[in-house]
């Protein structure tokens, strides 16, 4: 036998070994995400994907209330996961149920509420407390999330600034796309909620002294068989290459890893 028919043989072996091994060996991460990271994610996962050789696959779910399609819901009725991004009230509740891999929780970025009104719309004074207050009251419809920016703003604020009788007759939870369709003038949401909204112009974020920070977090799913791939994922999400694009949707990166 010659030496080129040797050599032949072992590349017909190591090929044939190759493509005998499972698919399983490739990782795929199954991803669940909440709205308000969805902008910077998608964004990186590309890059993430095309260096890791990592297969992401991505639905999305709300990351708090009662509805059916939560990302607590879907967890608890077994929808398989690896990771969940959402917000760190959402995540919090996920870990004290059991439901998070302990220690993988990784705080990714951070925004802020503002105010938003319909393209081209005139834009309302929102750079003090009591001009806030008051563009509130004058606005004939004010809507916002029903999680927790719609929480915050009728459990705590409005009955700090003493107008809660006020904005219940008018605020609905349909959130910024209505104010884009014009069912309603403006919104209250998290900065990077309200940006990848075509139709809306952002003012700016509500004064310091009342505001929010929305938290967005991502950890591993107990039971996920994708652990060490959903590990680098988070790092990645995480990582000091993330910064741009987290920047450009409206967020900073969280001060808290």
């Amino acid at each position: 036998m010659n030496k080129n028919w040797r050599a032949s043989i072992r590349v017909v072996i190591a090929l044939a070994a190759v493509f005998a091994l499972p698919t399983a060996s490739f990782a795929q991460v199954k991803v669940i995400l909440s709205g308000g990271f969805s902008a910077a994610y998608r964004e990186l996962l590309p890059e993430f994907e095309r260096t890791s050789g990592i297969t992401v696959t991505t639905t999305s779910g709300g990351f708090q209330g009662d509805g059916p399609n939560t990302i607590g819901a879907q967890l608890r009725r077994g929808v398989p996961a690896d990771v969940v991004i959402m917000n760190r009230a959402g995540l919090s509740q996920l870990i004290a149920e059991g439901r998070i891999v302990a220690g993988t929780n990784v705080d990714l970025a951070q925004t802020y509420l503002g105010v938003a009104v319909r393209a081209g719309a005139p834009k309302p004074d929102i750079s003090t407390v009591d001009a806030f207050k008051q563009t509130l009251l004058r606005a004939k419809s004010v809507t916002f999330d029903s999680s927790t920016t719609g929480i915050y703003l009728t459990t705590t604020l409005f009955p700090r600034l003493g107008i809660a009788g006020e904005m219940a007759g008018k605020s609905t939870t349909s959130g910024v796309a209505a104010v884009a369709s014009g069912d309603a003038e403006i919104a209250v949401q998290p900065v990077s909620e309200i940006l990848p909204v075509k139709g809306v112009d952002l003012i700016g974020t509500i004064p310091a002294d009342v505001q929010y920070v929305a938290v967005f977090s991502a950890a591993v799913v107990a039971g996920s068989k994708e652990t060490d791939a959903s590990k680098r994922l988070i790092a990645f999400l995480a990582s000091e290459g993330a910064t741009a694009a987290i920047k450009k949707a409206g967020m900073e990166q969280s001060r808290r890893r």
